[in-house]
């Protein structure tokens, strides 16, 4: 008989209730469950709903319970059907009635809420240390290539030099957004649902402060109908992992560019790349390009807790049972990626000499050459214009900018001189953006400066 058996006649039909259990996956949230247990018993003896003997005896028992459980002691049960109902089982199992005196002024809808809150902030901190590691891991290649010139793109079309310093840490505030957006979220989702009973609350003198101070959450929920049927916090970081997802596939879409042979900028250590079957010269950057279709994996998982909740009355229906396989999934493929990604940036080879030559091409220095025009009196358009048809002439003599002979740049306006090759140099070109937030060697390093601060504070 099912512990909420007491209405029904029938057993539930076994095809039924291999449907309706969800021990494979909630099974997860063992130590959290236990643990929101153990702090509803300490209060049900110190409110003096039980007696403090039978509170003390809860609390031993579910401390057991844990350690034969984290010791592979314990094997759960469908027929049980959830993390809960489980945990519950063992105890009544091991301590009779007593057992039965834990979910006193309790549901499972405030349970679950509960658990599920816990067990995803646990795993924020996971993931925060995970992005703080690929955090440190770019500034520190950052300080490396301060100088290292490269193509920057717009449209996938080389348009003007950068460093390779400051492709990196443009990552870097990506990934530091992240690391903000699940600090926010942690603000949000540390309120503590318990006490809200299945909707309406309890008549019993529940002090739900003392359990959330004994849980460590920062503040209580004020509505119990919100408190079991609000799933904001899964949806919310959802998202915040697929942005994350969105990033890390973005940089894997360009390091497999950058490993192409066409491009060369970039080569996978072997440790991170693999073969191919029939082709013996093949390297393939497999890493990356997981990471990459691994996105649309976490982008499903989204959609699906989005979709089930954009139809649901208040307060708990059995759909929510489906919030948890998603997000987990979610999580479980951030985790898997994140530390792959970093060890894979970190230990491929930078191909600095193929970066420069690839910002020589494509008339990456146009830009300067029209700002050159400007500081020389020029108006910008009439600038844009002139520079236009010097690249228009270049293509169609073969040349870049820097070939030009004094001649050639005479035809194309009077007022440039000799100090033309200075101003449109790659090095003076990346050296000259010295504005916060530009490429310069001195802009990158304050940025750099900035954000080591900032990560050491974290």
């Amino acid at each position: 008989m099912k512990l909420w058996g007491g209405r029904f006649s029938k057993n539930t039909d076994s095809e039924v209730n291999d449907f309706n259990s969800s021990i494979r996956f909630d099974g997860r949230m063992y130590a959290q469950d236990i643990r929101g247990s153990i702090a509803h018993a300490k209060m049900l003896g110190k409110c003096g709903v039980i007696s403090e003997s039978d509170s003390a005896t809860l609390v031993k028992t579910l401390g057991e319970v844990l350690e034969d459980i984290e010791n592979g002691k314990v094997e759960f049960s469908a027929d049980a059907e959830d993390i809960h109902m489980n945990v519950e089982t063992l105890l009544i199992q091991r301590i009779g009635d007593i057992g039965k005196r834990l979910h006193t002024g309790r549901s499972r809808n405030d349970q679950v809420a509960l658990d599920i809150k816990m067990y995803l902030m646990d795993e924020e901190k996971e993931l925060s240390l995970l992005l703080k590691s690929l955090l440190e891991c770019l500034i520190s290649m950052a300080e490396e290539h301060t100088q290292t010139i490269m193509p920057g793109y717009t449209h996938l079309q080389k348009a003007q030099p950068i460093t390779l310093s400051h492709h990196l840490m443009a990552y870097f505030e990506m990934f530091k957004r992240d690391c903000t957006r699940l600090a926010d979220w942690r603000e949000r989702t540390n309120v503590m649902p318990l006490g809200s009973g299945a909707l309406a609350g309890t008549t019993y003198p529940f002090d739900r402060q003392y359990v959330a101070d004994q849980l460590g959450f920062a503040s209580i929920t004020l509505n119990s109908l919100d408190g079991v049927s609000d799933r904001d916090y899964v949806i919310e970081l959802s998202g915040i992992l697929s942005i994350i997802m969105v990033h890390l596939s973005r940089f894997s879409e360009e390091l497999i560019l950058w490993n192409t042979n066409e491009f060369s900028f970039v080569e996978m250590d072997d440790a991170c790349s693999t073969g191919s079957s029939i082709m013996p010269q093949k390297k393939n950057p497999d890493v990356a390009e997981l990471i990459r279709g691994k996105s649309g994996r976490v982008f499903g998982d989204l959609m699906s807790i989005l979709t089930t909740m954009k139809g649901l009355p208040l307060a708990y229906n059995k759909d929510m049972q489906e919030d948890k396989e998603c997000i987990f999934d979610a999580i479980d493929t951030v985790k898997l990626c994140l530390p792959v990604f970093t060890k894979m940036i970190r230990t491929m080879k930078i191909n600095k000499e193929n970066m420069e030559q690839g910002a020589k091409g494509g008339f990456t220095n146009a830009t300067d050459a029209a700002d050159y025009l400007v500081k020389k009196g020029m108006p910008f358009r009439q600038a844009h214009e002139v520079v236009g048809k010097m690249v228009a002439y270049a293509l169609n003599v073969g040349k870049s900018l820097d070939e030009f002979t004094m001649e050639e740049f005479k035809q194309c306006s009077d007022i440039i001189e000799d100090d033309i090759y200075h101003a449109i140099d790659l090095h003076t070109c990346v050296s000259d953006r010295k504005i916060i937030g530009g490429p310069a060697r001195e802009a990158v390093e304050y940025a750099i400066g900035i954000n080591k601060k900032w990560l050491s504070e974290q």
